[in-house]
């Protein structure tokens, strides 16, 4: 049964730690690293590093709150987020808060998947809309974090400041406290830790949806991570200035932002692929609009069409990954799904830059929006692998048919 008090309690918990960690990321970090002495190089890694944690450690974590329940993996993850902005007082040199982005970088890895994975076993009515709300208040951290981080920085010390993420953190103690376990009967395995991780990451790896959720999550990310990266040279490149860049990433998430609760809706509508199908076709049309656009003004028009994809495919990925892989795998399908996201994130930059300076910038969009194209159709043909009904189907290939 749907309890909408443990929605706004898991909400209210992940939005604060959310936006108190990003308030320690942008551009708090990178200040601090300068102010250590940081090369560029030692920068980026700081800057970086604790995505790749993410990437490695989110399934396991997954695996652990199927094995033993979402709240208490919950309290481990404040109290990771809580006491790690207070090391941050301690450290002296680069290569110290290299290692500690390192382990602060545990904290994001737990939350990634229990979160998520407390959110769908709610109820499976309307799940990919109430991801989307999730989601929605998740990333409302990190408009909130960079705009209160840069406030902070013009009157105290980033030192101080990490004291006051710490802090801030601390409060998300109390909605964990207050959530009620999903499954009460967790806490018994019949089966090795190490057995269940097997079979689990097994189960996720066989499983079509995950691999299809994972993959358009990664694919459009991978793609905003090359726009965040070389956009702003673009819009200087034509003679416009570092504002306007910054507009258009506030316009981009606008949209994502206020455009999730009605994608997932109209997922749980017409089914969960084929909104997921067209959020990619939408990407890969409005990523040649961006390489071809003269003027930034101009820009607007696919920065609205990538927040829309956005607000699509994501909820909507999530969602068909809970309904197709069993509940025992939930969290470690969905940390699974969180792995393939941050290799994204990490080397969407990296493969952008090789691919610019090759073949410069139309051409890396364009070949990133034909690929997207091409997946949109690679995904409706495998509908049938992943369960999708066949008149969900037709909706979106009465809608991508030529007229």
């Amino acid at each position: 049964m749907y309890r909408p008090k443990a929605f706004v309690l898991i909400t209210s918990a992940d939005f604060v730690v959310r936006s108190a960690y990003q308030v320690g990321k942008t551009p708090l970090l990178p200040i601090f690293a300068a102010t250590l002495g940081a090369t560029d190089v030692m920068l980026g890694l700081i800057v970086s590093v604790s995505t790749l944690t993410g990437m490695v450690l989110k399934p396991f974590f997954g695996i652990l709150s199927d094995r033993w329940g979402r709240r208490v993996w919950l309290l481990i993850g404040t109290g990771f987020f809580t006491f790690m902005p207070f090391v941050y007082l301690l450290v002296r040199t680069p290569e110290e808060l290299f290692y500690i982005r390192v382990i602060h970088g545990i904290a994001t890895a737990i939350y990634g998947p229990v979160t998520l994975a407390y959110v769908v076993e709610l109820s499976p009515a309307n799940r990919a809309e109430r991801i989307a709300w999730f989601t929605t208040a998740r990333n409302a951290g990190y408009v909130i974090g960079p705009l209160a981080a840069g406030v902070m920085l013009l009157t105290i010390t980033p030192q101080a400041a990490f004291t006051i993420v710490g802090l801030v953190s601390s409060i998300a103690f109390i909605p964990v406290m207050l959530l009620p376990e999903q499954v009460p009967n967790r806490g018994r395995p019949s089966v090795s830790v190490v057995r269940q991780t097997v079979d689990s990451l097994t189960a996720g790896a066989k499983t079509t949806a995950v691999w299809i959720a994972g993959g358009m999550n990664a694919s459009v990310l991978l793609a905003e991570y090359v726009l965040r990266a070389f956009l702003p040279l673009h819009v200087l490149g034509m003679g416009s200035n570092a504002a306007m860049a910054g507009l258009y990433f506030a316009v981009q998430e606008g949209v994502h932002l206020t455009g999730s609760p009605l994608g997932g809706r109209i997922s749980d509508r017409i089914g969960y692929v084929p909104t997921i199908a067209t959020g990619i076709s939408l990407m890969g049309l409005a990523l040649p609009l961006v390489a071809m656009t003269k003027s930034a003004a101009f820009l607007f028009l696919p920065a609205v069409m990538i927040g829309l994809a956005q607000a699509l495919v994501f909820p909507a990925a999530t969602a068909l990954v809970a309904k197709r892989v069993p509940d025992k795998n939930i969290g470690g399908s969905l940390g699974l799904v969180g792995t393939l996201k941050n290799a994204a994130k990490v080397t969407g930059p990296i493969l952008g830059g090789i691919s610019i300076h090759l073949f410069g910038l139309v051409v890396t969009l364009g070949l990133l929006g034909a690929t997207l194209l091409i997946t949109a159709v690679v995904v409706v043909t495998l509908r049938q692998k992943i369960g999708l009904p066949r008149q969900a189907s037709q909706v979106l290939e009465t809608a991508t048919s030529p007229q």
